[in-house]
Formats: structure tokens, C-alpha cells, sequence
């Protein structure tokens, strides 16, 4: 498998992630992580060009062939839940832009690939991920939206890297009918 950079963003309007992932065969490195830190600047749209940039600025420094990114979760504010959709919708249009694939992890997917459980702390998401990259301790940043997104990368580097069977099942039942040596009464 030929080298590739997967480019992970959390999504954010204040404080959006981005971590990079170095793919060697079944091997994965962090490159870089951070955040583009918008808290300053109080106009929505400006912000909205902000990541544009700052997101155009790291595809021109990486060359990611490939971006993984969180997708908003449901909660009740349903302004939150527009403001975070425009600010993933800008970070996608910047990949769109460079002829980037794109793939979307919902948080439960990307906490439970990277800790075994969907409902994982961030703390316990960016301390596996630590444990996982060897990555020191002065690696680790402020901020958790950075660890976020090197999870989205991670996670999308472990779906990359999963073994593939050649049989697929609907279910435990029709496994057993297509596996009747294997499975005990």
C-alpha cells in the first residue's frame, strides 16, 4: 500500500481541530496537529472565511490525499447545529476545492474505533490516541478539538486498514447457517 496523509478536522466555530496522519502500509504516524482559534473575530461569516483559509493553508502544506472529518451530532440548540453544519460545510468546500476525497464520522463511530467504547471522554479519546501514536506528552495540545480531529484521521486510517472478508453476513443467525462446522449446538 503506497504512502498517504489523511487530514482529520473537528468542526467548530470558535475553535475548530485539524490533526494529519502519515500512512505506511499498516502503519500510522502523526505529521501535525492544532486548531484554528476564531474566538476573536466576532462576525460569523468572517469566521467562516477564516477556516476557508487557515484549512486551504494546511491542504497547501500537507498535500492530504484524503480527509476524514466529524460530522455534527444531534443536540437540542437547533442555531449550534447550523453554525457547526456552515463551519464543517466550509473545511469540505476547501477539500472539494483540492480534489479531495472526503469521508464523515459520526463521534460515536470515531470515539469507539479509537477506545473500543461511543461513549469515551474526550480525555480518554486524546490519552489512547497518545498511546497509540507514541505521541510524548509535550505533544498533546490545549486544546481537545485537536486530539478530535486526529482521531477523525486515526479512525479513518483503521477502516482503511480493516481486514476485509470475503463473506458477509446480515446476521449472527446467517452466519451460523453459512458456518454450520464452525458454530457448536
Amino acid at each position: 500500500m503506497a504512502d498517504k496523509i489523511i487530514l482529520g478536522i473537528d468542526p467548530g466555530t470558535n475553535v475548530m481541530g485539524y490533526g494529519l496522519v502519515k500512512v505506511n502500509g499498516n502503519k500510522a504516524e502523526m505529521i501535525a496537529m492544532g486548531v484554528i482559534d476564531m474566538r476573536k473575530e466576532h462576525d460569523p461569516y468572517l469566521r467562516l472565511g477564516k477556516i476557508f483559509e487557515r484549512v486551504t493553508g494546511i491542504i497547501d502544506e500537507y498535500l492530504p490525499d484524503e480527509m476524514a472529518i466529524e460530522a455534527p451530532f444531534f443536540g437540542k440548540n437547533v442555531q449550534s447545529m447550523l453554525k457547526l453544519g456552515r463551519a464543517q460545510g466550509v473545511a469540505i468546500a476547501a477539500a472539494i476545492r483540492h480534489d479531495i476525497p472526503i469521508h464523515e464520522y459520526a463521534p460515536l463511530k470515531i470515539k469507539m474505533a479509537i477506545t473500543g467504547n461511543g461513549s469515551a471522554s474526550k480525555e480518554q479519546v486524546a490519552g489512547m490516541l497518545q498511546r497509540l501514536l507514541h505521541l510524548d506528552e509535550k505533544e498533546m495540545p490545549k486544546f481537545m478539538d485537536a486530539t478530535d480531529a486526529l482521531g477523525a484521521a486515526y479512525c479513518h486510517f483503521l477502516q482503511g486498514n480493516a481486514p476485509q472478508s470475503e463473506h458477509k453476513y446480515g446476521s449472527w443467525k446467517d452466519f451460523a447457517l453459512k458456518n454450520k462446522s464452525r458454530v457448536s449446538k
